[in-house]
Parts: structure tokens; C-alpha cells; sequence
């Protein structure tokens, strides 16, 4: 039994539940080794405390599971058939009548739930596994830090092609297309979200996406993107110049971000509460009269997600430890003007902190 799920067992017991249910693919694959993503079919996984755990996927998943070496019982089931029947003929084969389960009440949908329940009417639910496992996910093990860096030396490569991109007249979804191409041509087939490029203007939305928009002489052009990489992910962000200096406000809007990126990946360390870490790069930005324009948090936890607890942000008094994975990404959008983000993953040492990738952050114009 792999250590993630020995841990989830030792919680089942620590926590005197019957079982535990688990439906976030995401977890699941954590737990098991399983990737998928299932669409509107039922894949689950259940955790005993004194029995063997069982994976239910649909029948065209089973050569899947076998294929990851998962050593314990799998069922499947045809499209036709219903599937939390199933699943309670299996659940009572371990345990007749279970009587306190653990959920995701992060993830379990409603239509789940009522479907649980009609089976297993006097089911309770007084333990939340979202919780224990965001808390089980906090530290990543070296293994784990291994395949994040990888995947941040692929991030750090698609860059490097959206760079070579940039031209007069190419669009922002053209770039993407490169970027893609570029590294499912070296055997990354799935970034870890659908990558974003933008330039002048269109950067001043913070959650904007790739349009029709023109690269022109004179832009700014932000690139956030990131790989998966046997299911640990990679994110990062650059903002790079095209063609020509830039208009003042947008280079020193630049400056200011840079500061503040380069300034809070410095000061992490080990004790220092997230809340801290926010406002120093808060600071900087707001000293320099662009307060109002930063407005977002100042980074996530990844790891098998790219948003991944914990926030780093005002309010949250948690400490960081080693091997706790985070963004450090400060932002100004000043619509109409442009809009800059900078952005590294990394993880906390003992020291400070490592990121996971490496393309340079100093103000750089291509295409010249």
C-alpha cells in the first residue's frame, strides 16, 4: 500500500468511520495511481478501516487501473447498468451496514449523495476528507518535488517557444497554437491549464484569455502557462516586450512588478505566515502608487492541481514549512494601459525557498 493511501486509512481509523469515499479524479489518482478523467460516468474510490479498498470505474476503465499496478479490487459497469447499485453490493460485502462515512464535501456532488443515501439510509457524514487531504497534499515528498521540477523545466522550454513566436501581425491564439504544437512535438501532451497569452491592452484583464488580438510593435505580452507532468503540474508567468521600447507607464509598471515578484521570492522562509509573505510584495506595489490595480491574491498551492491549498494571502496566519508548493505571482491591470504579471512556483527549503522555473524575469524586448 503506497504511503498516501496508508495514510487515508490510518485517518479512517483515527476518525472511527466505516469507510471513506472518494470522487475528486484528482485525489483519486493520488491515492491510486489512476488517472482519468470521467466525464459524467461514476469512478470512486473506497477506503475500509480493517478491509481491502475497492476502486469502481466504468468497465472501459478497468485495463486502465490494471496498467498502474493497483494491487486491490476494482469494479466496473456498463453504461446501461446503475451504477451505485453496484457500488452498495460492494460496500456490503465489507461492511453490511456502514454507518459513518468520511466524504469530499469539497467534491461530492448532491446527486451522489442522494444516491449513497438510498442505499444506506442511516449513513451519517460527520467527517470531511476535503480537509484531511488538503492538509495530507501541504508537504510534497521529494519524490513529488522531482516531477515538479521536471515539469518546470518544461514550462520553462514553452516559453522559450512562445518567445520565438512573437512577430508582427501573429495573434495571441496563434501563439498558444505554437506553444502547444511545440510541446506536444517533444511528448508533453497536456498542459496543466489552457495556456494564456495576451498582449497590450488585453493584459490589463486578469482573467482574460487568448483572442483574435494582433501582436503589435510596442506591446507588453503576458505568457501563463504550465505543463502536466505524470499528474504534478507546472505554472508560471513572464510578460515580455515586442518590437520596441514600450510606452513609460507599462515598462515602469513592469519595474514595479518585477520588485515585488523578485522581493517575496526572496523573503520566504520557513516560519514566515502566508499573510506576510502577501503583503511584501503588497507593499511594494502599493508604495509605488499601484496599489489598487494588485487584485488578486498573491499565490496558490499547486502540486497535482495548479490551485492547490494553501492561499497566500491577507488573513491566513499559516506558516510555511519545507516542501510546501506555492505561486509567488503580484499583478497590476491598469485597463487601457497594460497589464503585467510575473509569476514562479516554488518550493520552501529549510532556508528559503527554490522555484521551479528559470526563464529570466528582467525586462526583455523580442522581435527587434
Amino acid at each position: 500500500m503506497n504511503q498516501h493511501l496508508t495514510d487515508l486509512v490510518a485517518w479512517v481509523n483515527a476518525q472511527h468511520l466505516s469507510l471513506a469515499y472518494i470522487t475528486d479524479p484528482t485525489n483519486i489518482n493520488y491515492f491510486t495511481g489512476f488517472d482519468s478523467d470521467p466525464e459524467e460516468r461514476i469512478t470512486a474510490l473506497f477506503v475500509f478501516p480493517d478491509a481491502e479498498p475497492f476502486l469502481f470505474v466504468p468497465a472501459l476503465s478497468i485495463e486502465g487501473v490494471k496498467k498502474v499496478g493497483w494491487p486491490y479490487a476494482v469494479s466496473g459497469y456498463l453504461d446501461h447498468e446503475d451504477p451505485f447499485a453496484l457500488i452498495a453490493a460492494e460496500i456490503k460485502k465489507r461492511d453490511a451496514s456502514p454507518l459513518r462515512w468520511g466524504v469530499e464535501k469539497d467534491a461530492l456532488s448532491v446527486l451522489k449523495y442522494e444516491a449513497m443515501t438510498r442505499h444506506f439510509p442511516q449513513a451519517t457524514f460527520p467527517a470531511d476528507a476535503s480537509r484531511f487531504i488538503e492538509q495530507l497534499k501541504l508537504i510534497k515528498s521529494p519524490e513529488e518535488i522531482a516531477l515538479m521540477t521536471e515539469a518546470g523545466q518544461q514550462a520553462d522550454r514553452a516559453f522559450q517557444a512562445g518567445f520565438a513566436a512573437l512577430r508582427t501581425g501573429i495573434t495571441e491564439q496563434q501563439i498558444v497554437a505554437e506553444i502547444e504544437y511545440a510541446m506536444m512535438k517533444e511528448g508533453v501532451m497536456h498542459m496543466s491549464f489552457d495556456t494564456i497569452v495576451q498582449a497590450g491592452q488585453d493584459a490589463a484583464d486578469p482573467h482574460g484569455g487568448p483572442v483574435a488580438t494582433k501582436v503589435a510593435p510596442g506591446d507588453l505580452v503576458l505568457f501563463d502557462l504550465g505543463t502536466n507532468n505524470h499528474g504534478y503540474m507546472s505554472d508560471a508567468t513572464r510578460t515580455v516586450a515586442f518590437g520596441g521600447p514600450v510606452a513609460p507607464k507599462a515598462k515602469e509598471i513592469y519595474k514595479v512588478c518585477l520588485e515585488a515578484q523578485l522581493t517575496a521570492q526572496s523573503a520566504v522562509r520557513p516560519g514566515l505566515t502566508a499573510a506576510a509573505l502577501d503583503k511584501i510584495a503588497r507593499d511594494v506595489i502599493t508604495k509605488a502608487g499601484y496599489g489598487e490595480y494588485f487584485n488578486h491574491r498573491l499565490g496558490h498551492g499547486i502540486g497535482m492541481s495548479t490551485h492547490e491549498f494553501p492561499s497566500i494571502m491577507a488573513g491566513n496566519d499559516m506558516e510555511l514549512q519545507p516542501g510546501m508548493c506555492f505561486s509567488i505571482e503580484p499583478g497590476i491591470y491598469i485597463p487601457g494601459v497594460a497589464g503585467v504579471r510575473i509569476e514562479d512556483c516554488v518550493h520552501v527549503t529549510a532556508t528559503g525557498c527554490e522555484p521551479f522555473t528559470h526563464t529570466p524575469k528582467d525586462y526583455t524586448v523580442y522581435g527587434l
